[in-house]
């Protein structure tokens, strides 16, 4: 009953989003992958490089375009109803471990947090895996323990099984998503050894078959996952992508103080990035007031479950992802705003107030920037990067439609791919890795190879002379992340030999077109 209110609340709250073309990762595989599944029926991905994400977005996403066409409106649309699913899933878990009120204000606060509204209608695997594991975690959450003891339920099977089922839908749209079942299976196989262990207590032989039951369903999971992985080694001889792929986003990240660096950078996106220290701080500070009589804490098993998740998608996401996109921990957002919840209640009788002051800073971080770079699609600002997008390639489309442009991915996406929705026909690209002094460089040093240059800011950062806090992090997030200065349109024409014949900017964010006059020598044959 109540998902169709909180799924027309999404819709109407991003109407103006719904005809946006697609965006960055949508652009570069999502909708690729999903359209040649669609056209095709094949798993393993044509028109794009296989990277080995696992294939339900694409499964789903085809599904729903076989109903109503493949138009863009048709996939926000979409992706706005597994936003409005997640959402409900927050709200059952948070109802049924602290109540119907924190439930709803956890719920809110998950809607209305800038990295989460952003996502809610871009077609990344982070939002489909994201409903699927909090769905998942509210029949763990809910059938796994008691509430008021923290002990395990004589529940139904059929509940286990929800859970096995739903975490591997999870693990099938995001590959990473199978480290939340995993390290609650070994949460499940610690607990059954405890019990064990506590041999004379009554009860305790049922308490360590329903531990190993729990375990058994949350590491069935992995099943599915290697199944996968097994049939794409056998289509395209690669288990995890091709080499390149895997050594970005893996291989490539094993050294200690890299680790330890993004750990850092992990922790700040769990706990204050896009204004999440309003909530997390007024924690803090709910703790140093006595608690209020009557308003009890989450159970030490639930505590327990839910500080084991946040740690390992902590510890896995810093190591593994070569770029430290936050839409990676979307899961774990609902979670972190429920911790902050619950200390509000327990301690404060106006906790609503605290939640109020929250809104006001979420509300404020979807259209207002912090000092530091960011992704753009951390909040509205993928919005503003989109609409200068389409100027400049609307432009050079229509003036100089046999154009050959060199640009930087997404752009080359965006003028090869008509589907994506920029333009009606192809125009032929040069790419570059991005726009930084070294990339134009050696663009410089082959003039003939293009004749126009679509240049655009790949991050948002604060403009010089302002306020900027990662200015300090900036030597080692360009060693290991690779952080880099976009030259600006100015700087590149003079670099190039060029004249900018258009820029905008909106925010922060800015594009430029560049035309080259080239002589040339001409012959007949």
């Amino acid at each position: 009953m109540l998902f169709p209110l909180v799924f027309v609340a999404v819709l109407l709250s991003h109407w103006t989003l719904l005809r946006l073309p697609y965006f960055w990762d949508e652009a570069g595989y999502y909708i690729p992958a999903a359209r040649d599944f669609f056209k095709s029926g094949t798993l393993i991905p044509q028109t794009t490089m296989t990277n080995a994400h696992p294939p339900m977005p694409s499964i789903l996403l085809a599904g729903w375009w076989e109903i109503f066409g493949f138009r863009i409106l048709a996939t926000r649309i979409f992706v706005a109803v597994v936003a409005a699913v997640a959402l409900v899933g927050v709200f059952r878990m948070v109802r049924g471990l602290t109540g119907v009120g924190a439930a709803f204000a956890t719920m809110i606060l998950t809607a209305i947090y800038p990295i989460w509204f952003a996502q809610s209608t871009l077609a990344h695997a982070d939002i489909f895996a994201a409903a699927f594991t909090l769905w998942a975690l509210s029949f763990y959450f809910l059938r796994k323990q008691d509430p008021e003891t923290g002990e395990p339920r004589d529940e139904a099977a059929r509940d286990r099984i929800a859970a096995a089922v739903l975490f591997s839908f999870a693990a099938l749209s995001k590959e990473t998503a199978i480290v939340t079942p995993a390290a609650l299976g070994m949460l499940e196989l610690w607990l059954a050894l405890r019990s064990w262990r506590h041999g004379g207590k009554t009860q305790t032989g049922r308490w360590f078959r329903l531990h190993l039951a729990w375990a058994a369903s949350l590491f069935a999971p992995v099943v599915p996952l290697l199944g996968w992985y097994a049939y794409h080694r056998y289509k395209t001889g690669f288990m995890f992508g091709n080499p390149e792929y895997l050594r970005y986003n893996a291989t490539a990240n094993l050294g200690v103080f890299r680790i330890l660096l993004s750990l850092w950078h992990r922790t700040l996106h769990m706990t204050t990035h896009m204004n999440l220290f309003v909530a997390t701080g007024c924690a803090l500070a709910a703790l140093l007031m006595p608690g209020i009589a009557g308003r009890g804490r989450l159970s030490r098993g639930v505590m327990a479950a839910l500080g084991v998740v946040l740690v390992a998608n902590l510890l896995e996401f810093s190591v593994l992802g070569g770029a430290l996109l936050t839409r990676y921990l979307l899961p774990m957002y609902p979670l972190v705003i429920l911790l902050c919840v619950v200390e509000w209640r327990m301690h404060l009788k106006a906790w609503a107030g605290l939640g109020a002051l929250t809104a006001a800073g979420f509300l404020a971080g979807i259209w207002i920037n912090p000092p530091y770079a960011f992704a753009p699609e951390d909040n509205l600002t993928y919005r503003d990067m989109i609409v200068l997008h389409q100027e400049s390639v609307g432009l050079i489309a229509t003036r100089f439609p046999e154009a050959t442009v060199l640009t930087a991915w997404p752009g080359s996406q965006e003028f090869e791919r008509p589907e994506l929705g920029y333009l009606d026909r192809p125009v032929k690209t040069v790419m570059l890795k991005n726009f930084s002094f070294e990339e134009m460089q050696r663009a410089a040093e082959d003039p003939g190879a293009y004749d126009t240059a679509m240049i655009f800011s790949t991050k948002w950062e604060p403009s010089p002379g302002k306020t900027n806090l990662g200015r300090r992090n900036e030597s080692n997030d360009r060693k290991y992340f690779d952080f880099h200065h976009d030259l600006r349109p100015a700087e590149a024409a003079r670099m190039l030999h060029g004249d900018v014949i258009w820029q905008g900017a909106r925010k922060g964010e800015w594009a430029a077109v560049l035309r080259f006059p080239r002589s040339v020598n001409a012959s007949l044959r």
